[in-house]
């Protein structure tokens, strides 16, 4: 399904890098490909800047490394089949340590890929855009993950009717607990979106959503992340206060986090309910919860999602 031939025109990136995989689609109905339909095989290929997520595979982690190594952890995309594209041969190491092949040329990954994300930085992508909209056929379907950057602005950027998609994941599809949602754009139909989709499920929960929750899934998941590990470290260090040893304080901390996040997911019970059942008239947890109450904690937690989707919305304007 990817269009292989020559490299005429391919030449230096300017600005942009990229990485490319072949995903050979599974044979559910008898086909392949697209994820069950059509013969041939999915290939997937990412653009990134030299600052960019992708571009840093073995790196401490942000939403696109998270992603890019969650697909290699859960065999999606087999490394021998990725090619990793970026400006220097620094932002490739990890990479080629994960033994993938490796470029300076965004347009090799467009003619090697038929599935290409763009996991640039916002004020990097039309440049990327501009350099491979040439490139850019009807086979091409387009999943970008710069933060802010809206579907018309992408449209208008590429050709008219290219298949492209948004997406925003989050660190945790690194060891497949993530949370990613995705819109697609008028051009883009339900296979590209089933493509998507079954492809980023081996990483987490993966759901189409309006554009319009994209930026609120930043503030609620994407910077949430944060959140929860500032708690989880508060919890471990009460305790440390109260005599316990840090080790065992942050694995208690971190085990009661996945208790009862696995608790909202598997009962489907409103967080609130959940809360109310640990509390006893006059026990410790009520006692305890007067204290976050009074410190204003849900208060600054909304606040904190409101300032950081705000902030989603204004990235690509800076």
């Amino acid at each position: 399904m990817g269009a292989e031939g020559g490299r005429e025109g391919a030449g230096p990136s300017h600005g942009g890098a990229g990485a490319a995989g072949r995903v050979r689609g599974r044979r559910e109905d008898g086909g392949g490909g697209w994820a069950g339909g059509c013969c041939g095989q999915v290939r997937a290929g990412v653009l990134g800047s030299a600052g960019g997520s992708w571009a840093r595979l073995g790196g401490p982690g942000d939403t696109g490394t998270g992603l890019g190594r969650g697909l290699l952890r859960a065999g999606k995309v087999p490394p021998s089949s990725i090619l990793a594209s970026a400006p220097s041969d620094k932002n490739l190491d990890a990479w080629r340590e994960s033994g993938c092949r490796t470029t300076h040329c965004n347009l090799e990954v467009l003619q090697e890929s038929t599935l290409v994300f763009l996991a640039t930085k916002p004020h990097v992508l039309p440049g990327v855009l501009q350099e491979i909209r040439p490139a850019v056929g009807p086979h091409h379907v387009v999943v970008s993950l710069a933060a802010g950057v809206t579907l018309q602005t992408l449209q208008r950027l590429l050709p008219a009717g290219t298949k492209v998609l948004r997406l925003m994941p989050n660190l945790p599809c690194v060891v497949q607990a993530g949370a990613m949602v995705f819109a697609r754009g008028s051009g883009a139909g339900d296979r590209e979106a089933t493509l998507l989709k079954n492809l980023l499920s081996s990483c987490g929960l993966c759901e189409e959503v309006p554009e319009s929750y994209i930026n609120i899934h930043t503030g609620l998941s994407g910077s949430g992340v944060a959140y929860v590990y500032l708690f989880a470290e508060a919890l471990a260090e009460g305790a440390v206060k109260m005599g316990m040893p840090g080790g065992l304080a942050s694995r208690i901390a971190a085990q009661t986090l996945l208790g009862a996040a696995k608790m909202m997911l598997e009962t489907g019970e409103h967080p609130a309910k959940l809360r109310g059942d640990v509390c006893t008239p006059g026990g410790t947890t009520i006692h305890a919860l007067h204290q976050l109450e009074k410190g204003a904690l849900r208060a600054t937690v909304m606040n904190a999602v409101e300032v950081a989707t705000q902030r989603a919305c204004d990235v690509a304007k800076d």
